[in-house]
């Protein structure tokens, strides 16, 4: 008996892998095109780090001409989620990174070299096991989980690297007649690799990110297919990147340490690898402590986050191709308005040690990104986020007409407003345009400089009995304003009063403010000229009368 008897045994179903090699041809691309992806397990939430990795990916592809294609790597079906893969691939719509191929919806696939979910390709798996079987380079392994524990407990108390290998590998030199007799026996077995490799021999290996990096050889023979006949995690992205025909693996360097296993693995196979490009994880800083974004401690390692709080999908990606690159920076500067597809990304300048996340810093790319928009968009974009989250936010964006006007206010101008960072702002920012909400609402009035109740009267009376015209453009207005600071005494320019401060009580801006309390209840708002354009005579009036009275 030989090793094909032994795989036929184990195999008897599994076609040859000739035929797997001609179902997944080479792709015709054209050259340098890079094939990658993203290969998430769907057993949790789809973590930022992933969408940092599908960024670039997608980047990559596009840059390219080539294909970013999504493959669900669920194999471990006891850790699976309920609505996993649904989550995953509602993540990469969310952000408009739609995968050229692969899962679409938790059932659905595009593309000719699927299927594209790990547990439909069992068949596929266990072809190419055989074929490893048949050359002796995988063997059915008897141990059981008792056996294995055994073994470890061993190495450790004798101080020994712990694994299945060498005089350790109990089963690795069973004869194939041994073998035989146990399968026939019924005892349970798994499929392990028989590696070639010794760890006290080196291989040299270059990562598209962090260069040069050397490593011992693997000399563990793992587990390749499982007690339930599906393969590890392993064996199968080994499978799947070449029948994909993947040319480039981007993932976590939590990776880094796997590769010469996985090298080795394409080489028993006969498969040509792809690169690897290994991404330092995004950090946190901890009091002064860098650590890695934590599922269990951090709200925005999970993606649905930034869903929840409505920061758009254009900032978070505008955002990590910032800390992905430290070209983008200035980049955006010189190009304001261009497209973040026309930046020309380098993987090669990625930083070798973790990016720090910063919130402030997306925030405030998040506020410029919104501050593009147009007034639809951003009526369009926070009724949409409003729907899911927020129903008063909803109610009160239900006048579509004034409140599309409302959020015209200093936009579309060379510097346009800043205060929005996230949809779940807008409520704050605006909610003082309507009337129901600023005559019901307790808040109280931020009066500034000028905060005698007496004073502040008399300014608002003179204002709306003498200089109020909702007529006026905003050179007019302004100047009405300065003849009222003049007329109460006040400086009539802001230059003035801080040349000689003491020959004034204030100056126009301090009048101003006055006026802006009385209308918004607010010092910090948007125009004043706009806002009460857009509010109308009436409710300007009405507002004001309320405090002049």
């Amino acid at each position: 008996m030989d090793y094909k008897d032994l795989a036929d045994l184990i195999f008897p179903d599994a076609k040859p892998i000739a035929y797997y090699e001609e179902k997944y041809p080479e792709r015709n691309l054209p050259e340098g095109a890079i094939v990658t992806r993203f290969a998430p397990s769907p057993t949790g939430f789809v973590h930022i780090g992933g969408l940092y990795q599908s960024l670039i990916a997608k980047t990559m592809a596009e840059k390219t001409g080539g294909v970013f294609f999504l493959r669900v790597e669920d194999t471990d079906q006891k850790r699976e989620v309920e609505n996993g893969v649904t989550d995953i691939v509602n993540s990469l719509k969310d952000f408009d990174m739609p995968p050229d191929e692969g899962m679409i919806s938790d059932s659905e696939e595009i593309g000719n070299y699927g299927p594209y979910k790990q547990s439909l390709r069992k068949d596929i798996y266990q072809a190419y096991a055989k074929f490893l079987i048949e050359q002796g380079k995988a063997y059915p392994c008897f141990c059981t989980p008792e056996e294995v524990d055994h073994i470890r407990k061993k190495q450790e108390s004798a101080k020994i690297r712990p694994g299945y290998y060498g005089v350790w590998a109990k089963c690795r030199n069973l004869t194939v007649e041994e073998a035989i007799e146990k399968i026939k026996n019924g005892e349970k077995y798994i499929v392990r690799f028989k590696s070639p490799g010794r760890e006290d021999r080196k291989i040299k290996h270059k990562d598209v990110i962090k260069g040069n990096v050397d490593f011992p050889e693997n000399d563990q023979d793992i587990v390749i297919i499982k007690a339930d006949g599906l393969p590890t995690y392993h064996f199968a992205h080994a499978v799947d990147d070449h029948l994909m025909r993947t040319t480039l693996v981007i993932r976590s360097d939590e990776w880094l340490s796997s590769v010469p296993l996985h090298l080795q693995l394409f080489a028993s196979l006969g498969f040509r690898p792809p690169k690897y490009a290994h991404i330092s994880p995004i950090m946190k800083n901890d009091n002064g402590n860098k650590r890695k974004l934590s599922k269990r401690k951090d709200p925005e390692a999970a993606v649905s986050y930034y869903r929840e709080q409505g920061i758009p999908a254009d900032a978070v990606k505008e955002y990590l191709l910032n800390i992905a690159n430290s070209s983008f920076e200035n980049w955006r500067r010189a190009n304001p308005d261009k497209d973040i597809k026309e930046f020309d990304f380098q993987m090669n300048k990625m930083s070798v040690s973790g990016a720090l996340f910063d919130m402030v810093k997306l925030l405030d790319i998040s506020k410029n990104v919104i501050s593009k928009y147009d007034a639809n968009k951003v009526y369009t974009e926070s009724l949409k986020w409003a729907e899911s989250y927020d129903n008063e936010l909803k109610d009160i964006l239900s006048n579509k007409e004034y409140s599309i006007k409302v959020l015209n206010i200093e936009r579309g101008k060379a510097k346009p407003r800043r205060d929005i960072s996230k949809w779940s702002d807008v409520k704050y920012c605006i909610e003082y345009m309507y009337d129901d909400k600023f005559f019901n609402n307790r808040d109280e009035y931020e009066f500034d400089k000028i905060s005698d109740k007496e004073e502040i009267k008399k300014i608002l009376k003179l204002y709306i009995s003498k200089y109020y015209n909702e007529a006026d453009d905003q050179t007019t207005w302004f100047s009405k304003i300065k003849d009222l600071a003049e007329e109460l005494g006040y400086a009539r320019e802001v230059k003035e009063y801080k040349k000689e401060p003491e020959k004034w009580p204030g100056h126009v801006g301090d009048i101003s403010t006055v006026i802006r309390v009385a209308v918004t209840k607010r010092r910090n708002t948007p125009d004043l000229y706009e806002i009460m354009h857009v509010l109308g005579k009436d409710s300007v009036e009405k507002r004001i009368n309320l405090l002049a009275e």
